[in-house]
């Protein structure tokens, strides 16, 4: 993905959500393929798990968390339920039944996460793992705000992000007949949505993917906004 410039880029025209579904139902197996410890970008198992780590070392087991964007479940989802209670929202019926199947201790919806009814106060911990760069730019900013009030008072947030702003639509994307769609905003944009939000930021870098890469942002939701 080539950066643009820094900011908020202006939204490609009609990218929509059922695209993006279409497509990641047909990409599943080539993004995350059967048996594979490391995804199609060589972001493996190894490099999930340090990040999760981070993260469920300040939980108490039993605690419920959520993953937005969860795809196949792995290696997220798988790892954090050996010792929590995790629940999977993904748009792709195909990453939803490869999740169920392969993590049966979660449970999985399918579901759009800008638009799903979830109980409010109600997860230790939320990770969104480069899932948000999908939705239209115009719903990320709102959705900073809804993953708030699903968290419980200093709860914590895992996301990564947009490190440049930058905006894609590829049509054949790794190497198959289907699109793929991406937009987001660059690194200090996010930063302040989370802030504005309620989140304060405990750590932030940098996650190099060929010649770009993304942001890492760990978060704790305040008691209140602003």
């Amino acid at each position: 993905m080539t950066p643009k410039t820094r900011g908020i880029p202006a939204p490609l025209k009609n990218p929509t959500v059922d695209v993006v579904r279409k497509s990641w139902n047909a990409l599943s197996r080539i993004y995350r393929p059967p048996g594979r410890v490391a995804d199609c970008f060589g972001h493996d198992e190894r490099e999930y798990l340090e990040w999760l780590s981070r993260l469920s070392g300040s939980l108490s087991p039993g605690s419920k968390v959520l993953d937005l964007g969860c795809g196949t479940g792995v290696p997220a989802a798988r790892f954090l339920s050996e010792k929590f209670q995790v629940t999977g929202v993904d748009l792709s019926d195909t990453m939803i039944r490869r999740a169920r199947r392969l993590v049966p201790k979660g449970t999985f919806i399918r579901g759009d996460m800008t638009e799903v009814n979830l109980p409010e106060r109600e997860y230790a911990a939320i990770i969104a793992l480069y899932s948000i760069i999908h939705v239209p730019l115009t719903a990320q900013r709102k959705l900073f705000g809804r993953i708030h009030g699903w968290l419980s008072p200093r709860g914590r947030f895992l996301a990564v992000l947009g490190h440049a702003a930058c905006e894609g639509w590829e049509r054949g994307w790794l190497g198959s007949d289907v699109p793929m769609y991406w937009i987001h905003a660059d690194a200090g944009t996010y930063r302040g949505w989370l802030s504005s939000a309620g989140f304060d930021v405990i750590e932030q870098r940098f996650v190099p993917e060929g010649g770009g890469g993304h942001e890492l942002f760990l978060a704790r939701a305040r008691s209140e906004r602003g």
